[in-house]
């Protein structure tokens, strides 16, 4: 019975809930870069480059001129298709930026408390304080002894 209890304690910590909670949004966001970088991004960088589809873009191993990827695949050929790498290299600055504004915009709203700035305590410089040992010396030496 400890186990489950242990294992209750375990779920609900604060930082768990929050992993799960991030894991679940991590996701959704994914799909959302993954639909800007293929349905947005990529026809726009096609339309630059004169109507090229990237995802259609590969390189047969066997030396053979395939039409279309489909018939490199239908032929059985070993492909690269360095188009596919292209769109995960996008996706890829794409998310970091998107995270990297996140963190920005957090860590504007971070409330900054910075310790108010005390001055030292003003005392003796070295100079008084040698002086003061001086002259304590001296009363103790012509002090009477008994």
């Amino acid at each position: 019975m400890a186990f489950f209890k242990d294992f209750k304690a375990f779920l609900m910590k604060g930082d768990i809930i929050a992993l799960a909670t991030a894991v679940v949004m991590g996701a959704a966001f994914n799909k959302i870069i993954a639909s800007v970088v293929a349905d947005v991004l990529m026809p726009i960088i096609g339309v630059i480059t004169g109507g090229t589809d990237f995802s259609q873009k590969f390189f047969a191993l066997d030396g053979e001129q395939y039409e279309t990827l489909e018939a490199a695949k239908e032929a059985e050929a070993a492909i690269i298709t360095y188009g596919n790498l292209l769109q995960a290299v996008i996706y890829f600055i794409i998310v970091a930026f998107f995270i990297f504004l996140l963190l920005r915009a957090y860590e504007k709203t971070k409330t900054k408390k910075e310790a108010p700035k005390v001055a030292a305590p003003k005392g003796p410089s070295q100079e008084e304080l040698l002086i003061d040992i001086r002259d304590e010396l001296r009363r103790q030496n012509n002090a009477p002894q008994a």
